[in-house]
């Protein structure tokens, strides 16, 4: 019996999940996975997914999207808490070693050698 798995994206896609946020998966099979997004399931193409059976503590750093309309200008590079999925602006300059997140007061390692969709 497989335990509770988790996945992210690890391809640059437009789709329900939010780039750098883990989500837990509820069913992996054939060409899908079902990933849980707020509490509902959504089918996702399972090659889009890295999948891992606890995910990582640490702050994801995401290189700005190229066609991020919501997000402000400034942001050229974000970070994802590990915890809530919300997200973070990062300084344009330095690499803080940790951050504490605004929504659910976390404190978290930031991975800024994880290389995310880079």
């Amino acid at each position: 019996m497989v335990g509770i798995q988790w996945g992210r994206l690890q391809a640059d896609v437009d789709c329900s999940l939010r780039r750098g946020a883990w989500y837990r998966v509820t069913a992996l099979g054939g060409l899908d996975a079902i990933v849980e997004v707020g509490r509902k399931p959504h089918a996702v193409p399972s090659y889009l997914l890295k999948i891992v059976s606890a995910p990582p503590r640490q702050w994801t750093v995401v290189p700005r999207p190229a066609r991020a309309l919501s997000m402000p200008r400034e942001w050229t590079r974000y970070a994802v808490c590990p915890s809530c999925r919300e997200r973070a602006a990062l300084p344009a300059r330095g690499r803080p070693r940790s951050l504490t997140c605004n929504r659910c007061r976390g404190a978290f390692e930031v991975a800024w050698s994880e290389g995310y969709l880079a």
